[in-house]
């Protein structure tokens, strides 16, 4: 009976992030297609500091939660352009890191149980607890979403903010620049900087999946 109620909280539960997700898809879908020539863009743009600063607000709130981020980077680097676009990106998603490290030492584990499975947990408390400061960088390369990686290291008790910052600031570069790079490459036809881009993310991802596949050998 318990089991049968659990199951059905996390039906519910998935059928939510499910149906978010369906609908920021929807709405990005929507922007470009009303943005064909640039019109959107040029409205967010005239915002100017306010602009910026939704944009950033949107994307914490996005890196908080289970809803990809790729989207909106895409969106980004359309609207302000490929360096602003990935610095705003990357203020963001560090941004969202510090307020996950707030909530989480604030709500303490029970935040934590409700979101992240214990498997996920494990690995990522396999690596800090193996390796400090670098094992929850490598742990933020394995294939764990980032806002599960935040949420896990900011519940362990000697976790210190310092290095829980850098490493997740860190860890977002290589990826925003390889989407930056294939951006680029679907934007101006060009193949070096799409091919400089999927590499760019083939070696972030399989870094990742290696590391993942080593500690479960060992």
């Amino acid at each position: 009976m318990t089991q049968r109620v659990g199951d059905q909280r996390n039906l519910r539960k998935y059928s939510w992030t499910a149906l978010i997700i369906v609908a920021f898809v929807v709405l990005l879908a929507a922007f470009f297609y009303y943005d064909r020539q640039n019109r959107v863009s040029d409205i967010i743009q005239a915002w100017g500091i306010w602009g910026v600063f939704l944009a950033i607000l949107l994307m914490a709130a996005i890196c908080m939660t289970p809803i990809p981020s790729e989207g909106l980077v895409i969106m980004f680097l359309k609207i302000f352009g490929v360096y602003e676009g990935v610095f705003f990106a990357w203020v963001g998603s560090t941004l969202s890191s510090l307020v996950i490290f707030v909530l989480v030492r604030c709500y303490g584990q029970t935040l934590m149980q409700k979101l992240i499975s214990p498997e996920r947990f494990n690995t990522v408390d396999h690596w800090v607890k193996g390796k400090g400061s670098f094992g929850l960088l490598v742990a933020r390369l394995l294939p764990i979403p980032a806002f599960a990686v935040n949420y896990i290291a900011g519940a362990m008790p000697s976790m210190e903010l310092w290095t829980y910052l850098w490493t997740a600031a860190v860890s977002m570069i290589p990826y925003y620049v390889g989407t930056a790079f294939v951006f680029l490459g679907v934007a101006q036809s060009t193949w070096l900087w799409l091919a400089l881009g999927f590499g760019a993310l083939v070696l972030f991802w399989g870094t990742g999946y290696l590391l993942n596949r080593r500690r479960t050998v060992m």
